[in-house]
């Protein structure tokens, strides 16, 4: 469960029938990278902004026009909440992927993991780890 407190709860998400404007001002609006496509609670497709850029863009498609079953990736990696941050990390980079679904027991949509998140949080442990270490070194003999 430990993921869940690092990851964009609830996940930004847009239905199948939306636009790909609709999804890059849900991505706007909610400052996140990446959509969730659901259907009643589950995950059918993620939308990136990597998608907006090769699949739309390039691609030569009308944003207004395109919908998310156009455009979305189907196959999507997800990771479950029991995972730890490292898995989530190890995953992410073996997969070349930048988010990643958090999903329960029976696939619903829990939270949205991104790359960012993982880097944050390991940088707050560094910074903690190393204001222990500097606090143990610059205590003055015994006792403190």
């Amino acid at each position: 469960m430990e993921l869940l407190k690092i990851a964009s709860v609830p996940a930004t998400t847009v239905p199948k029938e939306a636009t790909v404007m609709e999804a890059i001002n849900a991505m706007v609006k909610n400052r996140v990278g990446a959509v969730a496509i659901v259907e009643q609670g589950y995950l059918r497709g993620i939308f990136t902004e990597r998608d907006v850029m090769i699949r739309v863009v390039q691609a030569r498609r009308n944003p207004e026009t395109t919908q998310m079953t156009e455009v979305m990736t189907t196959t999507v990696q997800t990771i479950a909440a029991s995972a730890s941050p490292h898995e989530a990390l190890s995953q992410m980079l073996e997969q070349h992927i930048r988010h990643l679904p958090i999903t329960g027991d029976k696939g619903q949509l829990l939270g949205m993991l991104s790359i960012r998140n993982l880097l944050q949080r390991r940088v707050e442990d560094l910074s903690h780890e190393l204001e222990a270490v500097d606090a143990y070194l610059g205590a003055d003999g015994i006792g403190g």
